[in-house]
């Protein structure tokens, strides 16, 4: 993470791109091999997605600090991941609750987010209309699913709990 960083911050925006690229194959090879091979591990499980929210959500801030993502998107992204590590982390040592699945709007959000970030990497040194426009579409759908994804999951929360004070 830290050389895709140093390279958007020194305009070295092919090279910024190939390495979010490589990152992703990487973590997505990494996962399958997991399966595959059975060494999936419960500290794999919680910290693969930390990881993964940890790089997106730091590309988000450096683009945004470098003028290329508007700073409203990166509030909302920041801000929904960060109320989902808060309250999982209270859940968790309040009540024992562990099982945080991401919803299908998460993962949405989360391709939402791949998406605009490669589009706006790319778009930095190869700028058809067909790139900005769809750089457009994807910072539009990532706002719009951090903000369906984070109500979704709020409401989940409220459900679980409910159910939960039920049982007990």
């Amino acid at each position: 993470m830290p050389f895709v960083v140093l390279a958007i911050l020194d305009a070295h925006y092919k090279t910024a791109f190939a390495l979010f690229v490589v990152a992703g194959i990487t973590d997505g090879l990494d996962g399958l091999a997991a399966r595959m091979l059975r060494q999936q591990t419960m500290l794999g499980q919680y910290l693969d997605p930390v990881a993964d929210k940890l790089l997106l959500s730091t590309l988000f801030l450096v683009l945004t600090h470098v003028g290329l993502i508007s700073w409203r998107v990166t509030v909302l992204v920041f801000g929904r991941d960060l109320g989902i590590l808060v309250v999982s982390a209270i859940l968790y040592v309040g009540l024992g609750m562990r099982d945080f699945t991401p919803s299908i709007y998460g993962k949405a959000n989360t391709l939402a987010q791949i998406l605009a970030l490669i589009s706006v990497l790319l778009g930095l040194f190869f700028s058809p209309a067909w790139i900005v426009a769809f750089s457009t579409f994807a910072l539009d759908a990532t706002v719009l699913l951090t903000v369906v994804s984070g109500f979704h999951y709020a409401w989940r929360v409220g459900h679980r709990l409910s159910t939960h004070s039920v049982n007990q």
